[in-house]
């Protein structure tokens, strides 16, 4: 009997590389960043052809701030140039925007547009996708422990009733449902680490790594770690019956 495959709904990237890729070509650090927003449309459409229903992408972290002004200014132009050109594509292929982090610390231009984008798509039923910007796992999990806490001290929740679902329904994840967690992580350019990315969601996910940096990851490269998940024994820290 052929083993099932398993069901890639949920899939988070962690887009490293961008300026090493633009110094190996000797190119300011921001042509390596202009050129992962290009991959970011490629990388969504192959996706949607796979037949994932979320994909979570690590844009920009609560720690990004501290990097030289002018990257910084600029990351934060790219959502506004990002949606200005591929919007129209976006919304012929039914995709639905979703941005997630501490979006009133942005400046107001970045602000608006991704407002902007998430009002124009809402009502698209495709695949999600899924900005992390101006976010950080240990700040949003801190985020849902302010908001339970302020419940019990309001009265309308005692301790005893948190469970662990409560907590990721409070998470920013929390409005996918059953398809909060990731089912697979990947992180480009060969580091090998979180990042303070979805620490809670993560739990029982699938890991892995390319050595490509974040602009020259490709389709092909994408379904191969697509179909190696499928192929993975996932046991969710229970015993599979075919190993005993």
């Amino acid at each position: 009997m052929s083993k099932k495959k398993n069901q890639l709904n949920h899939l988070a990237i962690i887009m490293d590389g961008n300026g090493r890729w633009a110094k190996k070509r000797h190119k300011p650090r921001v042509a390596g960043h202009y050129e992962g927003m290009n991959n970011v449309e490629r990388i969504t459409l192959a996706a949607d052809k796979l037949g994932i229903k979320i994909l979570t992408l690590y844009a920009f972290s609560t720690e990004n701030w501290a990097r030289p002004k002018e990257e910084v200014a600029y990351l934060m132009n790219l959502p506004v140039r990002f949606f200005d050109r591929f919007m129209p594509t976006l919304m012929e292929n039914n995709v639905k925007v979703n941005i997630m982090g501490y979006l009133d610390e942005l400046p107001r231009n970045t602000y608006d547009v991704v407002e902007r984008a998430m009002a124009e798509t809402a009502h698209n039923t495709g695949l999600i996708l899924n900005f992390a910007f101006n976010y950080g796992s240990r700040r949003e999990i801190t985020s849902a422990m302010k908001e339970l806490g302020g419940m019990i001290e309001s009265g309308s929740l005692t301790s005893d009733e948190i469970t662990e679902d409560m907590i990721s329904d409070h998470l920013m994840t929390g409005n996918f449902g059953k398809y909060r967690d990731p089912d697979l992580l990947i992180r480009t350019s060969g580091e090998q680490r979180i990042s303070n990315f979805l620490l809670w969601q993560l739990a029982y996910s699938e890991l892995a790594f390319s050595d490509k940096y974040w602009p020259d990851f490709n389709k092909d490269d994408l379904k191969y770690f697509v179909e190696n998940f499928q192929n993975r024994n996932r046991r969710f820290g229970k015993i599979d019956e075919s190993d005993s």
